[in-house]
C-alpha cells in the first residue's frame, strides 16, 4: 500500500525526464517521497503519470533552469502546493560540444555554463530560504568525474561540472550548522541518453579508465543519491561522492 501523499516528504528533481534524473525520481518515490519531476521537455509529464500509476504521488513541472524567474516561480509553486521540499536533486545537464577548447564557440560554451552551472545555482538559490527556515533539507548536485579530472574535447562540460563540485562544497560549508546538507555526486560514465552525444573516441577513452571494466547504471547513481537525501546521511556536507568504478584517484 502506498503512503498517502500528505505524509510523504517532497523531493524536487530537475532533469527528471530521463537518464539519472528519472532513475532518481523512481528511487526516491519508491523510498516514500512525493515527487515533483522537473524538466523543460514535455515528456516529464508522462514521467509523472507513470510514477503516479505506480502508486507514487508525482506531478511534472516544465521550466527552463536558465530562467531565474521561472525557477523561482516553480519552487514557490511547490512550496504552496506540496510544501517546502525535503530534498532537491539537481540532475539536469547538457553535454556541450565534443571538440578541442580552441574550436568551442563562445555561444556553445555559454550555453553549457548557463544550463549546467548557472541552472544549478538558480535552483539552490530558490530553494534554500525555505529549507533554512525549516532547519532541515538535503540538496544533491549531480556533477561528474569530468569535473574532477577534465575530459579531453569536453572542456565546457568538464568546467561546468567542476563548478558544480565547488558550488556544493561552498554551500555545504555555508549551511553546515543549519540542518541543511549539500553534497555532490561525481559519476564516471553512465548508461544514459547523453552518451549518444559523445564521440566514439571520447567514450572509449572514458571507459578504458574504469578498473571495473564497465559503465555505471543510472540506478546505481540513484541509490547513492537516495542515501544522501535520507536522514541516515547526517554528518556529510560539502562532500563529493564518487561513482567511478575505481577510476577516481582522489
Amino acid at each position: 500500500m502506498s503512503t498517502p501523499s500528505a505524509a510523504r516528504p517532497v523531493a524536487v528533481i530537475t532533469g527528471a525526464a530521463g537518464g539519472v534524473g528519472l532513475a532518481v525520481a523512481r528511487r526516491l518515490g519508491s523510498d516514500g517521497m512525493q515527487i515533483v519531476a522537473c524538466d523543460q521537455h514535455e515528456s516529464v509529464d508522462q514521467v509523472a503519470r507513470e510514477l503516479t500509476a505506480d502508486g507514487i504521488p508525482a506531478r511534472g513541472m516544465r521550466f527552463d533552469v536558465r530562467d531565474e524567474r521561472a525557477v523561482e516561480a516553480a519552487i514557490a509553486d511547490v512550496c504552496r502546493r506540496e510544501g517546502p521540499p525535503s530534498a532537491v536533486v539537481v540532475a539536469h545537464g547538457v553535454p556541450g560540444p565534443s571538440t578541442p577548447v580552441w574550436r568551442c564557440e563562445p555561444q556553445e560554451w555559454r550555453e553549457v555554463m548557463e544550463v549546467n552551472l548557472t541552472g544549478a545555482y538558480l535552483v539552490c538559490r530558490a530553494v534554500l530560504p525555505s529549507m533554512l527556515e525549516l532547519g532541515s533539507g538535503r540538496i544533491v548536485l549531480i556533477a561528474s568525474m569530468a569535473g574532477k579530472e577534465g575530459n579531453p574535447n569536453s572542456s565546457a562540460y568538464s568546467a561546468s561540472k567542476a563548478g558544480m563540485i565547488a558550488l556544493a562544497k561552498s554551500l555545504g560549508r555555508e549551511t553546515a550548522t543549519s540542518g541543511v546538507l549539500v553534497n555532490a555526486v561525481a559519476p564516471g560514465v553512465i548508461d544514459t541518453p547523453m552518451l549518444r552525444h559523445a564521440s566514439a573516441e571520447l567514450l572509449q577513452h572514458m571507459t578504458s579508465r574504469i578498473p571495473m571494466g564497465r559503465i555505471a547504471r543510472p540506478e546505481e547513481v540513484a541509490a547513492t543519491v537516495a542515501w544522501l537525501c535520507s536522514s541516515e546521511c547526517s554528518f556529510s556536507t560539502g562532500a563529493v561522492f564518487d561513482l567511478s568504478g575505481g577510476r577516481a584517484s582522489y
